[in-house]
């Protein structure tokens, strides 16, 4: 039996939900004649199994001029005609708010039964436009995909002018980021340029266009009207915004969040919060550790309740920290983002360098940091490997990260071995200042290479909100390629490229250096240190297959792993040859234990004879679990580099950043 016999059979016996399932795995496995694929989904729909099954199948069907009168008849009567009279209401109350709207010229609006495309519900979010005239179906669009898919800042000189912009996420964007004209003293409207009236019409259907009226940001021009732009408020409408002074940014209008993530230690987070600082519409700040956000959100809170309950004294504050925090009090519902925003805006370290009188609003530039990233990997009930990660679960949770509506989301990517060898070095560095009194935090040497190999924070949910706009982009491109790279980074972002992006600075301070020891600037030498004294050809063969799908991804080449078959024997082989790693772990946990441990047999000291056998059996024990580790890493791995979230959801490859080909200063790092 094939799987269309055995879903018929499933529905003769009356399985209504099995016969569902069967009906779709049928259709997956493809290979269906159309009148079985048309049973299939008549059956799903009339079942009540998953619709979007069956709503797929119909409008395939129906593009590929196949049963086109029933399935056009199914879908019309089942989505489209029971929220025309919601689409025709919303139309209507649009049409009539633009109506009185003066900075809309055209006001000749379609019936509604004569507009050219018609929005058939796909889901909750989304829609299937269809073209009468053409009688087709569009492409599914959702217009409120949480995506900012343009650079709509990238020159702030003169007004912001977009063409056909038909996202409701991207409408409210722009209202919230671009600032009034009263409040920067010069025009500084947003012009909205769309080439077709009856396009625009028919998305009066589905858009709140209403909600966005009020301040009167908004310019239409609609064709030819284009020639009208930039408009001299002034002499057109009397209208003279140089009498204004400009305005302070205020808490409430930092809503846009650019989250720097962490994708591993030593991956050269620093060399991008250096190019960005300074940047004059980025509250821009280095690296700091979660931990001490989070500690000094509770601060900054309890110091807000204590004035609360009494008076509010600002008489030692400087003017402008002094302004924010009243500001702040004022804010009765005020938020984990509104404190942390205030602390970022009274800091003169971050803000001297903000354009005061830009068009835009300042992002929020952030990159939480942690002392390890960890993951844990395990198999679910339904054999799939399942990553989670308790770094990665603070900032999901996090208050702050929930409050921005806008994000946008890079990771900086370094060659994993090379990451991995600068995370040995560093370690290692830091041990042998803490046994020589130069460093006071205790120090151990953790297993970085499983963690290393386990980290795939390159992989995404794509339903996550944080990541629903993000991109990868390559350590070595922005050392070798600074030009194309931080011109494609600051379209992706959404800002203009600027001169303060062409330098790494810290608080304005030039080329600095980040920790001791590390290259500064563009220097290219990072990219070439192989750290050969950290980590051994058996510990970065075994980084780069298992990481095979990040290398082949994002366009690195293998150095150490020959490309060959990979079963559990070879992988005990590398194992086995992980003499490194090993030393250095020997080395960390013999210091620590002959130095600290105390060992007693019923609360009473032993000889030394037996104190050092102890420990040598407890840095033996030790060992032994973390080879045991690297095996069973290895074993499960060798399954597939398949994940899901703890939700259940495949991860995704973050796409990564584009370069142009023309700004190349140098060939391509691989």
């Amino acid at each position: 039996m094939n799987a269309i016999e055995i879903a018929r059979r499933m529905a003769e016996l009356g399985g209504g939900e099995e016969a569902c399932r069967a009906y779709t795995l049928a259709l997956q496995e493809g290979g269906l004649a159309p009148e079985e694929e048309m049973e299939a989904a008549l059956y799903i729909f009339q079942a009540e199994g998953d619709y979007k099954v069956a709503y797929t199948y119909f409008r395939s069907l129906y593009d590929r001029g196949l049963f086109r009168e029933d399935c056009f008849a199914i879908m019309t009567q089942a989505f489209y005609q029971p929220n025309v009279k919601l689409q025709k209401s919303r139309y209507e109350k649009n049409c009539k708010a633009l109506s009185k709207y003066p900075y809309l010229f055209r006001k000749d609006f379609l019936d509604f039964d004569a507009l050219p495309v018609r929005f058939y519900p796909f889901d909750d979010d989304s829609y299937l436009p269809f073209r009468p005239e053409e009688e087709r179906f569009d492409d599914c669009v959702n217009f409120n995909r949480t995506v900012v898919s343009r650079n709509f800042f990238h020159d702030l000189e003169n007004p912001i002018l977009a063409q056909n912009v038909y996202s409701q996420y991207e409408l409210e964007y722009l209202n919230d980021n671009v600032r009034p004209s009263e409040w920067v003293g010069r025009e500084n409207h947003i012009y909205l340029h769309y080439t077709d009236w009856g396009e625009f019409c028919a998305h009066l259907q589905v858009l709140n266009i209403r909600a966005l009226l009020k301040d009167k940001k908004i310019v239409f021009l609609i064709g030819d009207e284009i020639d009208q732009y930039p408009i001299d408020f002034k002499e057109r409408f009397g209208i003279d915004y140089s009498q204004y002074p400009v305005k302070p940014i205020g808490i409430r209008e930092v809503n846009r969040l650019i989250w720097h993530t962490q994708l591993s230690t030593h991956n050269g987070g620093d060399f991008f919060n250096e190019i960005f600082d300074g940047h004059p519409n980025l509250v821009a700040t280095p690296s700091i550790l979660m931990e001490d956000t989070v500690a000094y959100q509770a601060e900054l809170r309890e110091a807000l309740a204590e004035a609360d309950r009494s008076a509010l004294d600002t008489s030692r504050l400087p003017d402008r920290a002094a302004q924010l925090l009243r500001e702040l009090y004022a804010i009765k519902n005020r938020t984990e983002k509104d404190i942390l925003v205030a602390t970022y805006l009274s800091n003169v370290s971050v803000t001297d360098t903000l354009d005061p009188a830009a068009r835009i609003a300042p992002a929020l530039f952030l990159q939480p940091h942690f002392k390890n990233l960890r993951y844990t990997l395990n198999v679910d009930e339904r054999g799939r490997t399942v990553l989670e990660s308790k770094e990665y679960a603070s900032i999901q949770a996090s208050p702050v990260f929930r409050g921005f509506k806008y994000i946008k989301t890079f990771t900086p990517m370094r060659r994993i071995t090379s990451s991995y060898g600068a995370t040995v070095r560093f370690a290692q560095s830091r041990l042998e200042q803490h046994v020589e009194g130069e460093h006071s935090v205790r120090t151990i040497m953790s297993d970085v290479l499983s963690v290393r190999v386990l980290n795939r924070s390159y992989m995404i949910d794509p339903q996550d909100r944080l990541y629903a706009d993000s991109v990868l982009v390559r350590f070595e491109d922005g050392k070798l390629n600074p030009k194309a790279t931080f011109t494609a980074l600051a379209a992706f972002l959404d800002l203009p490229y600027t001169e303060s992006m062409t330098y790494c600075s810290l608080y304005g301070e030039r080329d600095p250096e980040s920790l001791k020891g590390n290259d500064l600037g563009f220097s290219p030498a990072a990219i070439y240190r192989t750290y050969d004294d950290y980590a051994n050809d058996d510990e970065r063969a075994f980084i780069e297959y298992f990481m095979r799908d990040a290398y082949e991804t994002y366009g690195y080449d293998f150095m150490y792993y020959d490309g060959g078959p990979v079963d559990e024997e070879r992988a005990d082989r590398w194992i086995d040859g992980f003499t490194t790693i090993e030393g250095y772990l020997r080395d960390s946990w013999k210091n620590d234990l002959f130095s600290h441990a105390k060992v007693t047999r019923k609360g009473q000291a032993v000889s030394a004879e037996e104190e050092e056998r102890v420990r040598i059996g407890m840095l033996g024990d030790n060992l032994k679990g973390v080879r045991e580790n690297w095996h069973s890493v290895a074993h499960t791995l060798l399954r597939g580099l398949r994940f899901v979230s703890k939700n259940g959801q495949p991860l995704q490859m973050t796409p990564k950043l584009e370069l142009d080909p023309a700004l190349l200063e140098q060939p391509l790092y691989h």
